[in-house]
């Protein structure tokens, strides 16, 4: 008998939430609606709960971001 490290819902949650990960090559994320502040220019995805992904691995909270550029 084989017993599984990882349980089938996480192998389902991984696919469905790589299908709604939103990926850009080239972005500008604003802090402001004046778009004065500047959070980060490059390249970026954004999780299916709002969280910003950097190419560094650090995260941008929602709260914090005001609009994106594509």
């Amino acid at each position: 008998m084989v017993i599984s490290t990882t349980g089938v819902w996480d192998k389902i949650a991984d696919e469905i939430a790589d299908g709604l990960v939103i990926e850009y090559e080239n972005a500008t994320v604003y802090g402001d609606f004046e778009q004065e502040q500047i959070l980060h220019e490059g390249k970026l995805r954004v999780l299916p709960n709002s969280w910003i992904v950097l190419p560094t691995g650090r995260l941008l909270s929602p709260e914090a971001v005001h609009h994106i550029d594509p």
